[in-house]
């Protein structure tokens, strides 16, 4: 069946990514690059076949993709995930934080999370992890220590890799309330604690 979400989910995880018979390592091994790059040619890539579809979403017009699983993630890749590589070191690339924040609680409460392969899913949780809520970071904490237990022995390694970070996050907004390395961008103005924690290595994610 085609569906007008599949080429952003052939995109981001692969063509056989979405597809029967293949593992997360092998998913995470071939889009890595994609989703934790940030390379210029990625994001020219993004903007130019995905731009409009971003803009139809932050505009909240895509309502009619949020009615199953597939279209619900592909719809918080559009607010979440595509916004920070198409706009980029601007506020804008945060723009669709608070509608990504609305539409993954309702997925979650649905449980299309669970409808979803195990690489997709992270995904879905990566919103929760964006939050500068304290409450939405240990939801983020929760989801990806089950999702940890619930993956086959011989991807454990790569899914405590997605929880390890997931607890970076929070140990951050429980110590700051907020993430420091946005202030610049967001016009804020970081406290001396804050200008001393950016001085540290991966304080930048």
């Amino acid at each position: 069946m085609n569906v007008p979400w599949q080429p952003l989910l052939d995109w981001w995880f692969g063509a056989a990514g979405c597809g029967p018979g293949v593992t997360a390592a092998e998913v995470a091994a071939s889009r890595t690059a994609l989703w934790f790059g940030k390379q210029d040619y990625q994001d020219d890539q993004a903007r130019e076949q995905f731009a409009a579809l971003v803009e139809q979403a932050l505009g909240n017009q895509l309502q009619n993709w949020q009615g199953q699983p597939e279209g619900w993630l592909a719809t918080l890749l559009l607010l979440d995930q595509l916004p920070r590589m198409i706009f980029r070191d601007t506020s804008k690339a945060f723009a669709g934080d608070p509608l990504a924040r609305a539409l993954v609680q309702h997925g979650l409460a649905q449980g299309w999370d669970q409808a979803l392969p195990p690489i997709q899913r992270v995904f879905a949780y990566l919103v929760l992890e964006h939050a500068e809520d304290l409450q939405l970071q240990d939801q983020a904490v929760q989801r990806f220590e089950v999702l940890h237990t619930q993956v086959a022995d011989t991807e454990r390694e790569l899914f405590a890799g997605y929880l390890d970070y997931a607890e970076r996050h929070q140990r951050v907004i429980a110590r700051f309330g907020r993430f420091p390395h946005r202030n610049q961008i967001l016009g804020r103005c970081s406290s001396a604690e804050e200008s001393a924690f950016l001085l540290e290595p991966g304080s930048r994610f």
